[in-house]
């Protein structure tokens, strides 16, 4: 069994849907954690777009990254350039990668142009999984 860390800077809307996708992609070849240099909450428009997608994530939780240095990771993903350059020193010999997806967070403008941009991203993040599991956990 694998162990997958997706790390982002509030682990609260890239980090968790990417969470959330790779779980449903992976099954039981990994275990999935997320976590963020800071802690935010989980978004509520992530939760809500997620689960137009038929996927949970309602009971995820914000977490530090401090809170996995024991667990023994085989993949780190970085979500975001920030996460990325100001993650603090994360003891681990796993392999990691890196994509900035865009921050549905920032989105402006009508309720509906915000869940549109979400929307965008969730399917970004999407694709991302299910490549990832292919590639790596298959």
């Amino acid at each position: 069994m694998k162990n997958v860390l997706v790390l982002c800077t509030g682990n609260s809307c890239r980090s968790q849907l990417a969470e959330g996708y790779l779980r449903f992609f992976a099954g039981d070849k990994a275990t999935i954690y997320s976590a963020g240099i800071e802690t935010h909450g989980v978004n509520p428009r992530a939760i809500q777009t997620i689960a137009e997608d038929h996927i949970d994530i309602s009971k995820h939780t914000s977490n530090n990254v401090d809170e996995y240095t024991s667990i023994p990771f085989d993949y780190v993903i970085t979500v975001c350039d920030n996460a990325k350059e100001n993650c603090p020193y994360f003891p681990t010999n796993a392999e990691k990668f890196h994509y900035n997806f865009p921050d549905p967070a920032k989105a402006v403008g009508t309720e509906e142009d915000i869940l549109e941009e979400f929307r965008r991203v969730r399917d970004m993040i999407k694709v991302y999984a299910k490549n990832f599991v292919d590639q790596h956990l298959n």
